[in-house]
């Protein structure tokens, strides 16, 4: 998998070189909103409601229930659809040609993609996890072969590219999930795994004799999250749909913010994702949901409070490290990776920015994974509640502050909004611990050489890219890149010298993990 991501990562890099800002802005945020509008409105309340449950069910009537998401599919693709032609602004044709033919072909896209949605719940509920990682992997990777052809032999067509390419990626998806379950059923392994649908034929819909055409308690749960699919989607791509219906910014801003963005945010799921993920559940096993700390067993409370510290210190000092190095070095970055269209304009501040941000993101998903294994049901839909007001707040606040300082605006309400919930989160671990004498919260304050180390590492690093990047020459970057790693060099040795208890909680807790892997 992270083969593929970075063959993808490069192929990306070269398309950037040869398209222009509003291209991207449209087929990034506009096009692609309108797919996973359609796609998530149709499909999120059955894929939820389906994969409720044990895997002993009559599958027939769950089958018959997740192709209603194809009529479903069409009617959204049909109204959002002239929505996005005829009520939200039209890009300039000299610029971003066959806008007409991108909005069809993507909200097409969505309606071929939900042919595959039953196998696709098949196969999560039966845990085919490989089988989903070839899928996805075969369709992003044609997706991105075919765009880089398109893109180097004709750049004039503008969104015929990334329509065909779309078109291409969710028929490879399904066609994978297709051809498998062909193979699949009926065959000896099949068989021997008491599989419970024994032929093609039984994945589409059919009629049961003497009974309903659906299970009605699992048509009434989806009802039950469909109501919910509305407002979780306008909060999970809130900042596109600002872009999008308010029009805060133009295309080719909306094309670069996105561009940072997803780069940004390579460091939220390569590094920080999985460490939340793996101790959310280490925390979960250790720790009892909603006891007091005085009613937990002693040993696992003290566990938990040195492994807690240990960890706010590392992603603390993951964040400092991305913050200060990448103020200096996001011009750079973007120079290598895009070329002058990503280097130039708001490209370096926002990265600069979003810099700024991982340190909040690396604090927030520590403090929310431990919050959130010791919650009761209660505080977890108080937190909800809370929740819910925050990121209406959120919305609010990225309109006002995109208007005052354009993208970056954006990424600041995503730091206030993170300095939020990290604010409601240490409070609730303060008062967890307060009765004994663990402090985990100590993990947020690094070693003072250390910090001293930081900043005059981010003056030094300062100083050499306003001297040495990016506009005069290779040697003079050479020059800069050289300065960046005696810096970072010396930040690493001064970790190793005054955070021993992290650096020997790193080695037992991940280098020997990795070696065991190896072995």
């Amino acid at each position: 998998q992270v083969l593929f991501r970075l063959v993808t990562f490069g192929l990306n890099a070269f398309t950037l070189r040869y398209l222009s800002r509003e291209l991207i802005g449209v087929v990034n945020v506009r096009l692609t909103l309108l797919y996973s509008t359609v796609v998530f409105l149709a499909r999120e309340a059955f894929r939820r409601a389906c994969l409720s449950g044990s895997t002993k069910r009559n599958w027939t009537k769950t089958m018959n229930l997740l192709w209603l998401t194809v009529p479903l599919g069409v009617f959204w693709s049909v109204f959002l659809g002239l929505v996005w032609l005829h009520l939200l602004e039209v890009p300039d044709p000299s610029v971003v040609p066959h806008y007409q033919a991108g909005v069809v072909a993507f909200g097409l896209s969505a309606i071929i993609e939900l042919l595959g949605e039953p196998f696709w719940v098949l196969a999560q509920a039966h845990l085919f996890v490989r089988l989903k990682v070839i899928a996805e992997s075969l369709s992003v990777l044609s997706k991105c072969i075919l765009t880089v052809v398109l893109v180097a032999l004709y750049p004039q067509w503008g969104l015929y590219i990334f329509a065909f390419a779309q078109l291409l990626y969710v028929s490879v998806l399904v066609m994978c999930y297709v051809i498998y379950f062909k193979m699949f059923l009926g065959s000896p392994e099949a068989t021997k795994k008491s599989f419970p649908v024994a032929r093609m034929k039984a994945l589409l819909p059919n009629l049961v004799e003497d009974e309903t055409f659906v299970n009605w308690k699992e048509a009434r749960l989806t009802w039950s999250f469909f109501k919910q699919s509305f407002l979780k989607q306008i909060l999970t791509e809130g900042e596109r749909y600002v872009m999008t219906f308010l029009n805060v910014l133009n295309f080719g801003d909306q094309g670069v913010y996105d561009i940072v963005n997803n780069l940004g945010s390579l460091v939220a799921r390569f590094i920080f994702l999985p460490i939340e993920e793996s101790f959310y559940v280490f925390f979960a096993k250790v720790m009892e949901r909603g006891k007091n700390v005085k009613d937990q067993k002693q040993d696992d409370v003290a566990m938990a409070a040195n492994t807690l510290e240990l960890l706010l210190k590392l992603v603390l000092l993951i964040g400092l490290t991305i913050t200060v190095f990448g103020y200096a070095y996001s011009q750079l970055a973007l120079d290598i990776y895009g070329g002058s269209m990503l280097s130039s304009g708001t490209g370096p501040d926002l990265l600069r920015c979003y810099s700024l941000y991982v340190l909040f993101l690396a604090v927030n998903g520590v403090t929310e994974c431990f919050t959130f294994a010791l919650m009761c049901k209660e505080e977890v839909d108080r937190y909800n509640f809370v929740m819910l007001a925050l990121s209406f707040t959120f919305l609010c606040i990225s309109y006002f502050l995109t208007h005052w300082h354009g993208s970056v605006g954006f990424i600041l309400a995503n730091c206030f909004n993170m300095g939020i919930r990290i604010a409601h989160s240490i409070h609730y671990i303060y008062d967890y611990f307060k009765e004994s004498t663990y402090r985990p919260l100590t993990g947020l304050l690094p070693s003072p050489f250390l910090v001293l180390v930081y900043i005059i590492s981010g003056v030094i690093t300062g100083f050499s890219e306003v001297f040495c990047c990016c506009d005069k020459g290779w040697m003079a970057r050479l020059i800069h890149i050289s300065m960046g790693a005696l810096c970072f060099a010396a930040t690493i040795i001064t970790m190793f010298c005054t955070e021993t208890k992290l650096i020997h909680f790193v080695r037992s807790q991940f280098l020997s993990r990795y070696m065991k892997k190896g072995t």
